[in-house]
């Protein structure tokens, strides 16, 4: 078993011991793992910084509404990884990806894919809080405006709707003329998850959603994750294990640019197979 914990991770629950297999990047679960859907398949995928690479043969399952998280130490790859499901990183110079990341089957390294619905379907939370410099409703209509034709009473719907989605909704139904900017941190982050589910994604990636606000903010994040996952498929970059032990269904730990292991989150914090991620969850490594 692993070492005694903090205080949250320790009232997770310890899984039973799963049957596990050897894949190419890392281990993964078997058993009740295979018959829940795979949104998200990862093969084979390697990526570079120009000539530098970052990640090396990572394969990896994302499961429909289920919330996958990602950890690891800074620098081992876990952005960058999840940056490759909707191709973002293209909107940078010299960064590449060679493998297979299959959406619901289709490969969408190849080209031809039309990033503009990709980027629709899988919607992306950054780090810092990113609201645009409009209004409240205008942030929310924005995108709604850019992928569908709606008249003016159907586009106050979903932008409603997507605020309600958002648990915002009751917090800014007085303030939809005021500037996004003016929210609070944490409104501002519950703002821009409006902003993504208004777009009605299928996929929704939370790159370190909670490390720029504060507890009371990161709490309705983390109610709001458990909310969702029932209508999206989830994937939560996060350095911090006991957000991870609390939010998730499955983790996947990485170190240098490689995926170490993936089980359920139970399994991962309650008895791992790999020393490399005891090593880490319990504090031996940062």
């Amino acid at each position: 078993m692993v070492a005694t914990m903090t205080e949250t991770i320790d009232r997770v629950p310890v899984a039973a011991p799963l049957r596990v297999e050897e894949v190419a990047g890392g281990r993964r679960a078997v058993d009740d793992f295979e018959t829940l859907k795979s949104k998200i398949s990862v093969s084979h995928l390697d990526f570079f910084y120009g000539k530098q690479q970052a990640l090396f043969d990572n394969s990896l399952e994302i499961k429909e509404n289920r919330v996958t998280a990602v950890i690891g130490p800074s620098g081992c790859g876990k952005s960058t990884h999840i940056r490759t499901f909707n191709r973002i990183y293209e909107l940078y110079r010299d960064q590449r990806a060679t493998g297979e990341v299959l959406f619901d089957g289709r490969n969408v390294l190849l080209p031809g894919t039309d990033l503009l619905d990709l980027r629709r379907r899988v919607g992306m939370i950054f780090q810092k809080p990113s609201p645009f410099p409009m209004t409240v409703f205008d942030n929310i209509a924005y995108g709604l405006k850019l992928h569908y034709r709606l008249g003016r009473s159907e586009l106050s719907d979903r932008v409603e709707d997507a605020l309600k989605r958002a648990a915002l909704w009751d917090e800014v139904k007085n303030k939809l003329k005021e500037p996004g900017l003016a929210l609070s941190g944490g409104q501002q982050q519950r703002l821009c998850i409006a902003r993504a589910v208004a777009a009605e994604p299928e996929v929704i990636l939370m790159d370190e959603p909670c490390s720029a606000i504060d507890p009371v903010g990161t709490a309705k994040i983390e109610e709001l994750i458990e909310e969702l996952k029932s209508s999206y498929t989830i994937v939560i970059v996060t350095h911090n294990m006991q957000q991870a032990a609390r939010v998730s269904d499955f983790t996947a730990f990485f170190y240098e640019g490689r995926m170490v292991e993936f089980d359920r989150t139970t399994q991962i914090f309650g008895n791992p197979h790999e020393r490399q991620t005891e090593d880490y969850i319990t504090g031996r490594f940062s």
